[in-house]
C-alpha cells in the first residue's frame, strides 16, 4: 500500500503543480492584458452569464433534513451528504485560527484574491515546490456558486471565480465567509463541514475540539484521504504538527501550547450521525414518503428541513415491545405483525410498527400492505345500520348455514348456529349469516359510503359480501377509521407531521386540526357500546376482560380472512385507536403451536400488551358521551332475507372446528401479497367459514390480483372461478 500510494501521490502532485504554474501565469498575464483593455471584450463575455451570486441562497450547501419526535428528540435524518451546518460560535477558535494560518494566512488582509499569495505560489512552484494560490473566499465560491464548474480547468473559470470572490467580499464579513467555508469543505470519511468532521473523527461537537484535534482537522482539506487520521494516522500526525507550526508562527498559540499538542498521541473516537433508518425506521420512512408528496427530492435530501412529527417515543417503545414479545412467544420466524396507534382526539399517529424487522424487510405492513380486513369490517356495517335506524336489540336469525339468495349460501365460523339473537349479540360473536342479512337490508353502497367517511380510502365494490371484509385495507386506515367511533363520530385524518421549518427556521407547513362530524354522536356512541361486547362475555376477544390491566374502557372487533391468512384486532380506548394485523408477507395460513392462528392468540395479545404498557400509571379516562339517542325505526320495518338450510359437517371438503368465542374466520378468497390489490366477488354461492365460493353460475367477478370468484359448476370450491359466485368474506 505504501509504495503505490506514495507514487500515486507524487504523480498527482506533479500534475497539479504543472497545471497551477501554467494556470496562474496565464491568469496573471490575462489580468495584465485585460487591464490594458486589449482583451477586455473577452473577459467581459466570460462574466456575462455568471450565476446569481448576490443571493444568500447561492452559497447554501446540502444539509440533511432532521426529523423530530413529539418530545423534540431526533429520530431520523435524510441526507445525500453527511453535513451539519453550524454558526461561528459553535466552532472552536482553534479551528478558525488553524484554517486561516494553514490555508490562507493573508485572509484578513486581501479582498478575495491575494496577489501576494499568487506571487509567492509562483516562486515556490518555480523552485519545484507546491503551493496553491486560491484564497479561502475563492475556494468557497468554487464549492458553492460555481460548483458545476469546479472541475473545469480553463482560464475562464479562474477569472469567473476571482471576480465573484471579490464581489463576495463586499457582501459578507470575513468571519461570515470563513464560517461558510468551514461548513462546505470535505474532510474525508463522508464528512462534509467541520461539525460532521468533529463527530466523525472525535465524536464531539466542533465547539469542543482540543487544540490537537482542531489542528488534525485543519490539515485534512488539502488531502482528506492522504491525511486521514483513521486510515493514515502517521501522515495525519505529521500534517497536524505542520498546522501547529503555522499557528505558532502566526502567534495564535504559545510555544507551550504548541509543544504540548505536538506531544499528544493521535487518538480518534469514531462517531456517527443518525440516518433515515436509525431509530424508528418504518415511521421515518413513512414521513419521508409524505414529504416527497409536497417537496422535491433535493429539498427533502439536501434542503435542511426541520420536520416535527407526532410519534410518541414511549408509545412507540410499548408498540415495538408488544409486537416483538408476541412474535417471539409464537416462535415463527416468518410471521409478520404490524401495529398503528392513533390518538382519536387529534388524529396524531403515536406509534407505528411496520413489521418484525426493518433490516429484513423495508416494506411497511402498517401503511403499504392492503390486507383483507375480515370481520373487523363489520364495524362499518354496524355503524351504517344504526345510522339508518336499526336498533342493536333487533332480533336476527343467525342460524348456519343460511341461503341468502338463490345463488348465495353463507355459514358462520365453525358452522355454529346461533339461532335468533340480537344484532348486538351477532356482532359480539361475529355472525356471518346475521351480518350479511344486515348488509342486504341497509345496502352495500351505504356501507361503503360510511366506511369512506370514517377514513377508509380504498376502492370498495358495493357487494353485500363486503361486510365480511373482502377488501384489502392498510392498518393505518383501520386505526384512523376506528378512531371516529372513539370520538363519537368526529373524524380526523391520520397525522404524522405537525410542522415543517426550512433551514432558516421559517415555518413552511403547520398542521391545522380539521375535525368533521361524519357520524351522528348518538349513532357512534351506540355502535361503541355494541363493540364493547366483543371484549367480554362470549365476544370473540373476551380474553381482554381478564388480561387488560390498564384502567380504561375498551371496545373493538376481531377479524380473520380466508384460511387464517390475516388476523386482525382493531380496538379503541379514549386515548388510542389501535389496529393490529398479523400474517405472512406472502400468501399462507398462519399457524400457532401447530393449530390455526386466530386473533385471540396473535393480534389481541399484542393489543393488550400495548395498551397495558402505554397507559401504565395513567388516570382513567372515559369515552365522550351524549344524552341523545339514535332515532330507531320499528323492528318490523326491517326485512331480512336469509333462510335456514340444513347444516352439514363439512363445507366443500373443508373441516371447521372452531368454537363461538374464538376469533372469526370468514371466507375471503383473495390471496394477499404485500402490495397487492384484493379482488372482491359479487353474489355467487358462497359459504363463509373458511370461506369458499361454491355453487351455481353467475355472481360477481373475483377482482384484481387474485380475488377469487366461486367456480361455475355447482358444488365446486371457489378458488379460481370463471363464471361463479362472489368472493366470500371472513369470519370473526
Amino acid at each position: 500500500m505504501g509504495i503505490r500510494t506514495r507514487r500515486a501521490r507524487k504523480r498527482s502532485r506533479t500534475h497539479i503543480v504543472g497545471f497551477s504554474l501554467v494556470g496562474i501565469l496565464g491568469f496573471m498575464a490575462l489580468l495584465m492584458i485585460a487591464m490594458g483593455a486589449s482583451l477586455g471584450a473577452l473577459v467581459s463575455s466570460w462574466l456575462q452569464d455568471l450565476p446569481d451570486y448576490s443571493s444568500a441562497d447561492a452559497y447554501l450547501v446540502a444539509e440533511p433534513t432532521t426529523v423530530y419526535a413529539a418530545d423534540n428528540s431526533i429520530i431520523g435524518e435524510y441526507y445525500l451528504q453527511n453535513r451539519r451546518v453550524v454558526d461561528e460560535d459553535q466552532i472552536s477558535p482553534y479551528v478558525l485560527e488553524g484554517v486561516v494560518d494553514t490555508e490562507d494566512e493573508r485572509f484578513y488582509q486581501h479582498n478575495g484574491v491575494d496577489p501576494t499569495g499568487i506571487l509567492r505560489a509562483l516562486a515556490v512552484q518555480a523552485s519545484g515546490g507546491s503551493e496553491g494560490a486560491s484564497t479561502i473566499t475563492q475556494q468557497l465560491v468554487r464549492n458553492t456558486v460555481l460548483s458545476d464548474e469546479q472541475f473545469d480547468k480553463t482560464l475562464k473559470r479562474k477569472v469567473r471565480e476571482a471576480y465573484i470572490a471579490i464581489q463576495m467580499e463586499k457582501m459578507y464579513t470575513k468571519d461570515q465567509i470563513l464560517t461558510m467555508y468551514l461548513n462546505t469543505i470535505y474532510f474525508g470519511h463522508s464528512a462534509y463541514g467541520i461539525q460532521a468532521a468533529a463527530v466523525t473523527y472525535f465524536n464531539k461537537n466542533a465547539s469542543d475540539l482540543t487544540l490537537a484535534e482542531a489542528a488534525t482537522l485543519c490539515g485534512l482539506p488539502q488531502s482528506p484521504s492522504g491525511y486521514d487520521p483513521i486510515d493514515n494516522p502517521e501522515a495525519a500526525t505529521s500534517r497536524r504538527n505542520i498546522v501547529l507550526d503555522h499557528m505558532l508562527k502566526q502567534g495564535d498559540i504559545t510555544q507551550e501550547e504548541h509543544d504540548e499538542a505536538v506531544g499528544e498521541p493521535l487518538v480518534t473516537n469514531e462517531g456517527s450521525f443518525s440516518d433515515t433508518n436509525t431509530t424508528y425506521p418504518y415511521f421515518t420512512d413513512y414521513v419521508k414518503q409524505l414529504l416527497l408528496e409536497d417537496f422535491d427530492q433535493d429539498t427533502v435530501m439536501k434542503g435542511g428541513l426541520q420536520v416535527y412529527t407526532t410519534l410518541d417515543p414511549t408509545a412507540q417503545k410499548a408498540a415495538e415491545n408488544a409486537v416483538s414479545s408476541r412474535l417471539k412467544a409464537i416462535g415463527n420466524s416468518k410471521l409478520q405483525a404490524a401495529l398503528v396507534a392513533v390518538d382519536p382526539t387529534t388524529g396524531y399517529v403515536k406509534a407505528m410498527v411496520g413489521g418484525r424487522s426493518y433490516s429484513e424487510s423495508q416494506f411497511n405492513m402498517a401503511t403499504q400492505a392492503k390486507r383483507q380486513a375480515g370481520s373487523s369490517f363489520k364495524t362499518f356495517t354496524l355503524v351504517d345500520a344504526i345510522s339508518q335506524g336499526m336498533n342493536p336489540n333487533i332480533t336476527i336469525n343467525c342460524s348456519s348455514p343460511m341461503q341468502i339468495s338463490p345463488t348465495w349460501k353463507v355459514q358462520n365460523f365453525g358452522n355454529t348456529s346461533y339461532g335468533s339473537i340480537s344484532l348486538m349479540q351477532a356482532f359480539a360473536v361475529s355472525s356471518n349469516t346475521g351480518f350479511v342479512q344486515v348488509a342486504q337490508a341497509v345496502g352495500a353502497e351505504s356501507i361503503v359510503s360510511t366506511a369512506k367517511s370514517m377514513g377508509i380510502d380504498e376502492d370498495m365494490p358495493a357487494y353485500d359480501s363486503i361486510t365480511l371484509g373482502t377488501v384489502g385495507i392498510p392498518p393505518l386506515q383501520m386505526a384512523e377509521a376506528y378512531a371516529t367511533v372513539a370520538t363519537n363520530g368526529v373524524h380526523r385524518d391520520a397525522v404524522a407531521i405537525t410542522k415543517i421549518e426550512d433551514r432558516n427556521g421559517n415555518t413552511v407547513y403547520e398542521h391545522q386540526d380539521e375535525p368533521t362530524q361524519v357520524i351522528d354522536a348518538p349513532v357512534a356512541q351506540a355502535a361503541r357500546e355494541v363493540m364493547e361486547g366483543v371484549c367480554k362475555g362470549n365476544g370473540t376477544a373476551n380474553a381482554i376482560a381478564s388480561t387488560l390491566k390498564a384502567n380504561t374502557p375498551v371496545a373493538g372487533k376481531t377479524g380473520t380472512s380466508e384460511n387464517y391468512r390475516d388476523l386482525w384486532f382493531c380496538g379503541i380506548t379514549p386515548q388510542y385507536s389501535v389496529a393490529v394485523w398479523c400474517g405472512y408477507a406472502e400468501e399462507g395460513s398462519v399457524r400457532v403451536g401447530g393449530s390455526a392462528g386466530h386473533p385471540y392468540n396473535t393480534s389481541v395479545p399484542i393489543f393488550v400488551s400495548f395498551i397495558n404498557s402505554a397507559l401504565a400509571g395513567q388516570a382513567r379516562q372515559e369515552f365522550p358521551t351524549t344524552t341523545e339517542k339514535p332515532q330507531y325505526k320499528s323492528n318490523g320495518s326491517w326485512k331480512f332475507k336469509g333462510t335456514t338450510v340444513k347444516s352439514t359437517p363439512k363445507t366443500n371438503g373443508r373441516r371447521t372446528t372452531n368454537t363461538t368465542n374464538t376469533p372469526d374466520t370468514n371466507s375471503t378468497s383473495t390471496p394477499n401479497t404485500p402490495n397487492g390489490t384484493n379482488g372482491n366477488g359479487g353474489g355467487g354461492t358462497t359459504t363463509n367459514t373458511n370461506s369458499t365460493g361454491t355453487g351455481t353460475s353467475g355472481g360477481g367477478s373475483g377482482g384484481s390480483n387474485g380475488g377469487n370468484s366461486g367456480s361455475g359448476s355447482s358444488g365446486s370450491s371457489g378458488s379460481s372461478g370463471s363464471s361463479g359466485g362472489g368472493t366470500g368474506g371472513t369470519g370473526h
